[in-house]
């Protein structure tokens, strides 16, 4: 019998007796407070926790996974469907996708917050599905239609997708937090290698418009299997913080907003492999049937990077794994400037992708443990991908007019654009680690020194 149902049925004369009365409310306190432990408290395992990263992982092989996959479309788009248009802008509708999947974020954050998850995740999946197809109707040279249903609709699908099955995780999830997401974001890159596979065989051996059904009609399949698997835990109601004190509350987080910072300046730089590496291996003679698998060697290298160091970084911290991880991916972006054999792309592409694949996973568990005790995770983890999205939105066309400047005609220049990204992600990690020393600074890395 609970505490409550007993004070209902106590006689008022029994009530009456001197501190009987603070003494049940007392004992119906702590009782509220271990049911709502009970439900709302990550448990580190468990059936429904490991269903959710099972949909998880279905929602990035869809979503970050696919986006990985824009160097298929780049490669494409610029030497045909749409050669009437110039690399950097055809790399806007890559760069836009991305930032549509993260713009949103601080709506999608306090939505999550609010109890919405599983409405964004069946809004998400319809969008992101229905502009696969709609992909696959728009016709040759047409840039705006291209434009609506790749960059606009998919993006804004993905958008709905992505961050609500990361910040999802943190419900299931507190001690292996940072490997349990490793897990769920290997689908990106497992999704990395199969869906450039898919797109260069289907757009050759029938229609970029098959193509993109195909795409279509898997995503939309996954995306179900996700919709069934993924469990939100009911969590304790609690009065919700508007959204502008919690964005008050962020802008005063400095090693939040520095890491923030750092993680702009590296989505800079980062994802210039991601959109132009088949382009490079074509420009520099590599066969087309050896270049169109560049890509999915990248992604391959990332499975590595997404679960080895988030494996280490519930032992040694997230910041202790991420800004070692982002100076050596400075230093291989510079290392690319010298490949030219298809050899040495292919050790490049996993050297690269297991370092750039690190960051993407480890970034999540960064701003989970700045998170800690704000009361608004889907808020933070929004406001955070929301001014990420900006920089990504505008990195890689910079990459692009410096590929193309005006002077080079109809030859593509890539010393300045791999310098600029490789600048871009070694200050990045120089901002990363200051954020780090704040962190430490102001105590937060636990009473019993934990490792951060």
């Amino acid at each position: 019998m609970s505490v409550s149902h007993a004070e209902d049925i106590l006689p008022s004369r029994i009530k009456d007796i001197p501190g009987l009365s603070s003494r049940l409310s007392q004992l119906k306190e702590q009782e509220s407070q271990q049911q709502n432990n009970n439900v709302g408290g990550p448990t580190d395992g468990g059936m429904d926790a490991w269903m959710t990263i099972a949909g998880c992982f279905m929602v990035q092989f869809c979503t970050v996974g696919y986006s990985n996959a824009f160097g298929v479309y780049q490669d494409i788009y610029t030497r045909d469907f749409l050669s009437n248009k110039s690399p950097s802008d055809i790399s806007w509708i890559g760069s836009f996708q991305y930032f549509m999947q993260y713009a949103p974020g601080v709506l999608v954050g306090y939505a999550f917050d609010a109890g919405y998850f599983r409405h964004m995740i069946i809004m998400g999946s319809f969008l992101e599905v229905f502009s696969m197809f709609m992909l696959s109707l728009v016709r040759k040279e047409q840039y705006y239609q291209v434009f609506l249903a790749q960059a606009v609709g998919i993006g804004l699908g993905q958008g709905l997708l992505f961050i609500p099955s990361l910040t999802i995780i943190s419900q299931h999830f507190k001690k292996r937090r940072s490997f349990a997401i490793g897990i769920a974001v290997t689908g990106a890159s497992v999704g990395g290698i199969i869906w450039p596979i898919l797109l260069n065989q289907l757009d050759q051996k029938t229609t970029l418009a098959n193509a993109n059904r195909a795409a279509g009609g898997l995503a939309g399949v996954l995306l179900l299997c996700a919709i069934i698997l993924m469990k939100p835990k009911p969590v304790a109601s609690r009065p919700l913080t508007s959204p502008q004190l919690g964005v008050k509350s962020v802008l005063g987080d400095v090693p939040f907003m520095i890491s923030i910072g750092a993680a702009s300046l590296v989505s800079l730089g980062l994802f210039f492999p991601y959109f132009f590496l088949q382009l490079y291996a074509v420009d520099r003679g590599i066969p087309p049937h050896l270049a169109f698998y560049t890509l999915a060697i990248l992604n391959a290298g990332g499975i590595a990077g997404r679960l080895v160091p988030n494996f280490f970084a519930d032992r040694l911290g997230p910041y202790n794994m991420i800004i070692p991880c982002l100076s050596f991916t400075a230093v291989l972006l510079l290392v690319g400037l010298v490949v030219r054999s298809f050899a040495g792309l292919v050790v490049f592409s996993l050297a690269y992708g297991f370092t750039s694949g690190s960051y993407i996973s480890l970034i999540p568990s960064i701003i989970g443990q700045l998170s800690r005790k704000s009361g608004q995770p889907g808020l933070r983890m929004g406001f955070a991908f929301t001014n990420v999205g900006f920089w990504m939105l505008i990195g890689t066309p910079i990459e692009g007019a410096l590929l193309h400047p005006p002077h080079s005609h109809d030859s593509l220049v890539w010393y300045p654009c791999i310098i600029f990204s490789a600048v871009a992600v070694a200050l990045g990690a120089s901002c990363m680690l200051v954020s780090r020393i704040f962190f430490v600074r102001e105590g937060r890395n636990g009473e019993q020194g934990q490792l951060i």
